[in-house]
C-alpha cells in the first residue's frame, strides 16, 4: 500500500473510549484514544530458587482464547498526564501480586506497527515481593505464573499446546537478549 503524502488528511472513522479507527489516503489504522499508551512490565523475580519471570495468563476477547503475556496496564486511562512508571508499579501489583524494589526503563516499543499506531514502554522490575495474590480488578480474572527462566521454552510450548494464545512480547524471553544484562 503506498504511503500518502504527509499533508493527507487524517479522518477519523470510528471513536470509543480505548480505541480509534483512522483513514489516511488508502491506509486504514487503529489507535488508542486520548493519547494513552500501554506500559509492559518484565518481572525478574532473582530468588534462592534461582532466577525466575512473572507471567499472566487471562482470557482475550478479540482471540476467544486465554493468552500468556508479561503483566501490562493503560497509561493515563483514569489519570491523565500519568508516568509510565508509576502505571507499570500499579500494575504489576494488581496483575500479580508483586512489587518491586528496582526498575529500569528499556525503551519504547509498537505492538503491531503496519495497522495499529499503539506503543508500549517496556519496563524491567527486579527485587521482587510478593504482597498479594494479584488476578487483576474488575473481573480481569487474571492467573499469575511464576516460571523458572531455565524452564521458560518448555512452559510456552505447554501453553500453546493446550490453545493458550502467546503475546508476541513472551517471544523476548525465547530469544533471552534481555535477560543476560
Amino acid at each position: 500500500m503506498p504511503r500518502p503524502a504527509p499533508d493527507t488528511p487524517i479522518e477519523t472513522r470510528w471513536e470509543g473510549r480505548f480505541i480509534t479507527v483512522k483513514q489516511q489516503g488508502t491506509w486504514e489504522y487503529v489507535s488508542r484514544s486520548r493519547g494513552i499508551h500501554a506500559a509492559v512490565i518484565l518481572a525478574i523475580d532473582d530468588a534462592p530458587d534461582g532466577r525466575h519471570i512473572i507471567l499472566v495468563e487471562q482470557y482475550r476477547v478479540p482471540l476467544k482464547v486465554h493468552c500468556l503475556e508479561l503483566p501490562a496496564g493503560l497509561v493515563g486511562d483514569d489519570t491523565a498526564g500519568e508516568a509510565s512508571e508509576v502505571a507499570a508499579q500499579r500494575e504489576l501489583e494488581e496483575e500479580t501480586g508483586y512489587r518491586a524494589q528496582h526498575w529500569r526503563t528499556v525503551g519504547e516499543f509498537y505492538s503491531s506497527p503496519g495497522m495499529v499506531s499503539e506503543s508500549f514502554t517496556l519496563l524491567m522490575a527486579t527485587g521482587l515481593t510478593k504482597v498479594g495474590n494479584g488476578g487483576g480488578v474488575d473481573g480481569e480474572d487474571i492467573t499469575v505464573h511464576r516460571v523458572p527462566l531455565a524452564a521458560i521454552a518448555d512452559f510456552v510450548a505447554a501453553k500453546r499446546a493446550e490453545g493458550c494464545g502467546i503475546d508476541v512480547r513472551v517471544a523476548m524471553l525465547l530469544a533471552g537478549g534481555l535477560l543476560k544484562e
